[in-house]
């Protein structure tokens, strides 16, 4: 079984990198074809579908998951398909009417958006609110039957199209509104792709759509917490999209330069900080149905273990990327988008990927285990956090207020997620695992300082991450073997069998 759970994640793992590289890629192509100010605009766009489309479905594709493992836990197949059918009727229900009052009334819409140019633009985003909603269920249910492979393709394939389309739609295109429009189109083309497949894929597998009335009331019960926290998410990027650029204006910047500012700070430089994200989210889908069946079982020994864990891996992953991003922002900035305000903002805010995998983690580990109203709780203050950090703060310090936000908030849901989590789990022991990581994150940052400054008198920046990157993650690798973070027993054991 758990050398299931490592190939799995290893397989979700190397998609969804792909995935999120082909992403990256096609954001760097998007500031170069259309400019910070129409990646602005997009990225603007965007922030706000994504607080209807999580406020529809964000909660119900985790609540299928948990629900069928529960019932495979009980050898329940019907209890399997009702979830996925309940999941969809609730989707539908909220989706199709917003999706219709927004399109007819989006002469009423200018309070969303700070900038009256992209109603228009984000109008096009509404028929994929339908069939991102139903492909989000169906997601679930991939996780719930532990189906990771056609799930991973589906990702990767459904962000293929939206580059490909959106590298055919904005090419040639000069003006920044013109070239945001084409990029949502490109969006828009991907969730219909998605979708399609998807369903077909459902239904040819034996899936089906039955009563759902069983699994109706468990399903809102458990999706409404993590729906309620993921939309709170959504509208509080919504309200920096909206209160940030505005804070800016009011300081004295001008529209394009505040929209340009945004781009930069929230599509450029924040973006690098979630590289981690890939790898989390792929650990986390693999070992959530895997927790919640132990959970259900009873079996608390399995349950710790599980956590510890996904926790440590978290926190590897952290102490992987961090010291690169702190060393090395300023040269991936100037080779990617040629900003050295980018740079600057990765520099500066790279330690802040610790906090931010471990909040990742333990929220999906906490929400396996029907923590939901928890995890929204601590949200919600570390939500709180970042907009005063942003209200105070943009003043004096810019788009910097933004990040001091983030950071605050990911730290106040690491610490209260894992308060709770040793409260549940007796005898988990994570704190020293964590103390290891941040011992081993200011060594290799130490180090990787001290390599870009001499790296950076004589080498272009391509070569500067060329040479740069490797020996740091070297570095970081040794120093975490000798704190005894891992073991190469896994790697002993794959080649004795070769």
């Amino acid at each position: 079984m758990k050398n299931n759970i490592y190939k799995s994640a290893a397989q979700v793992t190397v998609f969804s990198t792909v995935e999120k590289g082909l992403s990256f890629l096609y954001r760097i192509v998007l500031s170069r074809a259309i400019g910070a100010e129409g990646l602005g605009i997009y990225q603007i766009c965007l922030t706000v579908f994504s607080v209807f489309l999580t406020a529809a479905s964000s909660g119900v594709p985790v609540t299928v998951s948990r629900l069928m493992a529960k019932s495979t836990a009980k050898n329940d197949l019907h209890g399997k398909h009702s979830a996925v059918t309940a999941g969809i009727i609730c989707t539908l229900f909220i989706t199709v009417p917003v999706a219709l009052l927004l399109f007819f009334c989006r002469g009423g819409l200018g309070f969303l958006f700070s900038d009256d140019r992209c109603i228009d633009i984000f109008v096009i985003l509404l028929p994929g609110l339908i069939l991102t909603s139903v492909y989000s269920v169906i997601r679930g249910s991939f996780w719930g039957n532990k189906q990771f492979l056609p799930y991973s393709v589906i990702e990767l394939l459904e962000d293929a199209v939206m580059v490909i389309c959106g590298v055919i739609l904005i090419s040639g295109v000069t003006d920044p509104v013109a070239g945001a429009k084409n990029a949502v189109i490109a969006v828009v083309i991907s969730y219909v792709f998605s979708f399609a497949v998807s369903v077909g894929w459902y239904l040819s597998t034996g899936g089906k759509f039955v009563n759902p009335k069983r699994q109706l009331k468990p399903l809102i019960s458990s999706a409404a917490p993590i729906t309620a926290m993921r939309t709170s998410a959504s509208l509080l990027n919504s309200a920096v999209a909206f209160l940030l650029p505005a804070l800016l204006i009011a300081s004295g910047v001008g529209n394009s330069q505040a929209m340009s500012l945004y781009g930069i700070a929230v599509g450029m430089a924040v973006p690098m900080l979630f590289i981690p994200s890939s790898a989390i989210g792929s650990i986390a889908v693999v070992v959530a149905p895997e927790l919640s069946e132990n959970y259900y079982r009873g079996n608390s020994s399995a349950v710790a273990n599980d956590v510890e864990k996904s926790i440590s891996a978290a926190v590897l992953i952290a102490a992987l990327v961090a010291p690169v991003l702190f060393a090395l922002g300023g040269a991936i900035s100037d080779f990617l988008y040629s900003s050295e305000l980018c740079g600057e903002i990765v520099t500066r805010s790279a330690v802040l990927v610790l906090p931010m995998c471990i909040s990742m983690m333990t929220n999906t580990v906490l929400n396996s285990m029907n923590c939901e109203k928890n995890t929204l709780l601590y949200f919600c203050i570390g939500a709180a956090a970042t907009l005063v950090c942003i209200g105070a703060l943009t003043p004096f310090i810019g788009v910097y207020s933004y990040v001091c936000g983030l950071g605050a908030s990911n730290i106040i849901s690491a610490v209260l997620n894992l308060r709770l989590l040793k409260k549940k789990c007796g005898g988990l022991n994570v704190m020293r695992f964590i103390q290891k990581g941040i011992a081993v994150i200011a060594a290799a940052c130490l180090f990787g300082g001290l390599l870009s400054g001499v790296l950076k008198n004589f080498m272009p920046p391509l070569a500067q991450i060329a040479v740069g990157a490797p020996l740091i993650l070297l570095f970081t690798a040794g120093a975490a073997y000798l704190l005894k973070m891992y073991t190469l027993a896994p790697l002993k054991k794959i080649i004795s069998k070769n």
